[in-house]
């Protein structure tokens, strides 16, 4: 069996005004991320997990933020055209492990939901998506909710 693992991370800026979208939820904020897309960290860690493990460059490769056609374009899509990328080279996904770092507002009553997008997106079970939050203790510009960050390992097999 040809096991690959690919690992990823997303980082944004966060701003007043704006949409917070985490795993193609949409968490109430006074501040949201900045970005040419929805900016969702975690689906855009996720998609260079994947990308990363079959071996297909990142994110920005195939979906640059210099091409108008990706502005304000919902994340959900980036993550099911690179798993479509994934899939045309024989590859499927075992399972994420991901962990977002965001000091406010709390992401863990919004994993569930994640999850359930994922999975979907991925065709896969919920159990295989692993999604954890944490804050950065207060510490530089994640600690002063200036910035979000996630991380992405995933595992995929032919």
């Amino acid at each position: 069996m040809n096991i690959r693992i690919g690992f990823g991370v997303d980082v944004h800026r966060l701003a007043v005004g704006l949409p917070l979208i985490i795993g193609g939820v949409n968490i109430p904020s006074d501040f949201g991320s900045v970005g040419h897309s929805d900016a969702d960290v975690l689906l855009h860690a996720i998609c260079d997990a994947l990308l990363g493990a079959a071996n297909l460059r990142d994110i920005g490769y195939h979906f640059s933020d210099k091409d108008p056609k990706y502005k304000g374009i919902d994340s959900r899509i980036l993550l099911k055209d690179s798993y479509a990328l994934v899939k045309e080279k024989g590859y499927s996904v075992v399972n994420l492990d991901c962990t977002v770092i965001l000091e406010k507002p709390k992401v863990n009553p919004h994993v569930l939901d994640m999850q359930k997008i994922i999975a979907d997106i991925l065709e896969i079970d919920e159990d295989c998506v692993s999604i954890k939050a944490t804050t950065h203790e207060k510490v530089d510009s994640f600690g002063d909710s200036k910035a979000i960050k996630s991380y992405a390992v995933a595992l995929i097999q032919k």
